[in-house]
């Protein structure tokens, strides 16, 4: 694979694209804390994995309008924050994502006149996750649909966790759920516990986890279904398909 550029990059907070007020990412940190459990008998340190961390940092462009930088961070909510990083514009693309608390937002107005803000957030109780976009960017669905696939190599079973931000919707419901199949064109199914509360109003987030030996199958989808009926529906959905035994939980 061919090194790539971070053109065309988006950032999503909360429900909101920010994705034009923000100027650069900082740092996009997944730290885990080793655990020292030296004995007596040894001549240098022995570790073992301790508990993961994450945190995001970056800046913004000072944007007053409603939905955009500046009403978005001064708030400094004591609530958990959804933080989405994607890579491009494409099904299967890379991602990160983060559930956590903003702790800073710093103004500045250079001797440029340059006016430009320093934000950070550490995450809270999950570690920052890094995952495949299963939607092209930000994906608009006008009726029910079944999204495009996405070949992840092979099945795991070791569960899942999926991020969703909905930024703007229009209608009664939908339900946004992830489906499943061995091939590309093969019978597709839904994912145990991969369905996202029915979505009524934007903005809106969600994180859903499935731990233990749940199977994920090779391809997945995004799928929107409605009872109530829907004309517009503007979300993205990352997915963590776990590889290794992982407490998704927490």
């Amino acid at each position: 694979m061919a090194k790539e550029s971070g053109l065309g990059d988006r950032f999503l907070v909360g429900g909101f694209d920010l994705s034009g007020d923000i100027a650069s990412l900082e740092s996009l940190t997944q730290p885990m804390i080793p655990l020292d459990v030296t004995g007596i008998d040894k001549s240098a340190h022995e570790r073992i994995p301790g508990q993961i961390d994450g945190s995001m940092a970056f800046t913004a462009f000072f944007n007053p309008a409603a939905g955009r930088a500046h009403p978005i961070f001064k708030t400094m909510p004591r609530t958990d924050v959804q933080m989405i990083y994607m890579h491009g514009s494409a099904v299967g693309n890379i991602a990160a994502a983060q559930i956590g608390k903003q702790v800073d937002y710093s103004p500045k107005r250079a001797n440029d006149g340059s006016l430009i803000a320093s934000i950070a957030a550490q995450a809270n109780g999950f570690g920052l996750e890094w995952g495949n976009m299963l939607t092209p960017g930000l994906r608009t669905d006008t009726a029910a649909t079944l999204g495009a696939n996405y070949d992840f190599g092979a099945a795991t079973s070791f569960g899942f966790q999926a991020y969703l931000q909905v930024t703007a919707f229009t209608g009664t419901d939908v339900t946004i759920k992830l489906q499943d199949a061995t091939t590309s064109g093969g019978a597709y199914a839904d994912i145990t516990g991969g369905a996202f509360t029915v979505v009524t109003a934007a903005p809106f987030v969600q994180r859903i986890a499935v731990a233990g030996a749940a199977t994920v199958r090779e391809f997945v989808r995004v799928t929107t279904t409605t009872t109530g009926g829907f004309t517009g529906a503007t979300f993205a959905v990352v997915l963590v398909k776990n590889t290794t035994a992982t407490g998704a939980t927490f």
